[in-house]
């Protein structure tokens, strides 16, 4: 009798592991960063990319607009995969497009503007990540539709068709 018990006990706790495991591959835990939906965007100071002048967004950002900020970097594979998307918007009469250039090296920045075109009426050269750490960004790409200074949509990583007819649809 001593002898079924012990092996029962063992099997039963090596199943309850087992189940207990699985269960936790099964529930995903990558973390989001939480955007709130119409509130407004976050208030900073930045250098502008071209001229490294100092510029807040109070200044950029107006009322009753719609912008769309696009958080890029020309190390970023994604970020050439959604450029035409960007250059189709950029032919909206709606909509002005605002670059965030996160942690980049200029020249190559400048080149891959050169090489791509370039769908932004303004960069932003945020240098350190942290304008879009105040953005709830982490990660490249990520855009942000704005309207009215506050954030109406965001996509995480790179635009494609149905992110592009979504904001299409929003801004007419």
């Amino acid at each position: 009798m001593k002898n079924k018990i012990f092996p029962t006990i063992i099997t039963t706790i090596f199943l309850m592991i087992f189940i207990i495991f699985y269960k936790g591959l099964q529930k995903s835990n990558i973390y989001v960063p939480e955007t709130n939906i119409g509130e407004n965007i976050p208030v900073f100071k930045v250098k502008t990319f071209d001229n490294s002048d100092q510029i807040s967004s109070r200044d950029v950002f107006k009322e009753n607009k719609f912008y769309l900020i696009n958080i890029w970097a020309s190390w970023c594979v994604p970020c050439k995969n959604e450029h035409p998307f960007l250059m189709d918007l950029k032919n909206q009469n709606n909509i002005e497009i605002i670059g965030l250039n996160y942690k980049d090296n200029k020249i190559n920045a400048q080149n891959f503007l050169k090489d791509l075109g370039n769908p932004y009426k303004t960069i932003f050269f945020d240098e350190s990540g942290i304008i879009a750490i105040e953005w709830g960004a982490y990660g490249v790409p990520e855009t942000f539709l704005i309207y009215d200074r506050k954030i109406i949509k965001k996509i995480i990583g790179p635009l494609n068709n149905k992110s592009f007819l979504e904001i299409k649809k929003l801004i007419q």
